[in-house]
């Protein structure tokens, strides 16, 4: 039997890791069919390229500021070689390429199963508000800046602390003025402007990891409570919940923008119980592992669904499945990362 061939982006398993290599091992995990698995790394030293049993073949793509057509010949060339069924990308800055991309893509015969512009837009942290005003979700306010002289109207306007996030990645929480204004400069001069002030909310962090059919309908919810979070806000151990209300939230969300594919929920529960929507994130989780682990294995079942089978929604789930993240030493000869680092692929 032919192996579905499937690309695969965000094999950066590091201190802040992307979701690349667990959307692997659950689609590997969970499938009833031979797989294939073509990782796309962006730099030389991404873990996953490594990894054994992760992917079958590496290749090196362009950044997403390259632009479109650059990555659409970079999967072109791939696509020659390999034969990709779909791809599966994995950061939020590469998805609006891999958007505009998606119907020359299928003209090869590459299927995605991800979310549309508008619904991508919808979603973005500079119109959450807006989304959650429309749609009767609570959500922080905040303020767009794109001078750091903004900051002195932010913390009148807020207080402190107050949030400080990039458009696409990292978040602060500021408690002075100084604070906020360095963290102002550190992720403006690493991912731009504008820069998101969000009202803080203090309370306990919740993520929900959910996969929408695209007609808004839920397939999968699963909620998890960070047990130990990193230095960077990151999820190093988390367990599963058994909550209606948090499983009933992401399912008005699906409803509300008939998502297609796989997203995140950052939620935070207020002491009086109140769930305020503090990001979206449009892709897997890094933490998807957990979900084929809790019984309903979402990336394996967007391969289903990309594939055109028809899977019925999950009911169940287990509660109780704790995921802890751990680091360990890989031994690489050098003559593997010569030969990615010369030619591109491994």
């Amino acid at each position: 039997m032919k192996p579905i061939v499937i690309a695969i982006t965000g094999l950066n398993a590091i201190d802040s890791p992307g979701p690349g290599v667990a959307v692997a091992r659950a689609i590997r995990d969970g499938m009833d069919k031979p797989v294939r698995i073509i990782g796309l790394a962006y730099e030389n030293l991404e873990p996953g390229i490594y990894m054994e049993g992760i992917c079958d073949k590496t290749y090196q793509i362009s950044y997403p500021a390259a632009g479109a057509e650059i990555l659409f010949n970079h999967i072109k060339a791939i696509h020659e070689k390999e034969g990709l069924d779909l791809i599966i990308p994995n950061f939020d800055a590469e998805l609006p390429n891999f958007m505009m991309l998606a119907k020359r893509l299928l003209a090869l015969g590459i299927r995605t199963f991800m979310p549309d512009a508008a619904m991508f837009d919808a979603r973005d942290k500079q119109h959450l508000y807006a989304f959650g005003k429309q749609h009767d979700f609570r959500v922080p306010r905040d303020m767009m800046l794109y001078q750091p002289a903004e900051l002195v109207r932010a913390g009148e306007q807020f207080g402190y602390p107050l949030v400080v996030k990039g458009k696409y990645y990292e978040a602060v929480v500021a408690h002075t003025a100084e604070q906020a204004q360095k963290a102002y400069y550190k992720i403006s001069a690493k991912w731009g402007l504008p820069i998101i002030i969000q009202e803080f909310i203090p309370g306990t962090e919740i993520n929900i990891a959910a996969l929408g059919d695209g007609e808004g309908n839920a397939i999968s919810i699963i909620p998890m409570r960070k047990l130990y979070i990193t230095d960077k806000g990151k999820a190093w151990a988390g367990i599963t919940l058994e909550d209606e209300t948090l499983v009933d939230l992401a399912r008005r969300f699906i409803q509300a923008t008939k998502w297609r594919g796989g997203f995140e929920l950052e939620i935070m529960r207020n002491a009086a119980g109140e769930l305020y929507i503090m990001e979206i994130n449009p892709r897997f989780p890094a933490w998807i592992y957990l979900s084929a682990g809790a019984g309903q294995n979402q990336p394996a079942t967007l391969v289903k669904m990309a594939m055109g089978e028809k899977v019925k929604p999950f009911t169940e789930y287990d509660a109780g499945k704790l995921f802890i993240r751990y680091a360990w030493d890989m031994i690489v000869d050098v003559s593997r990362f010569q030969q990615f680092t010369a030619y591109g692929q491994l």
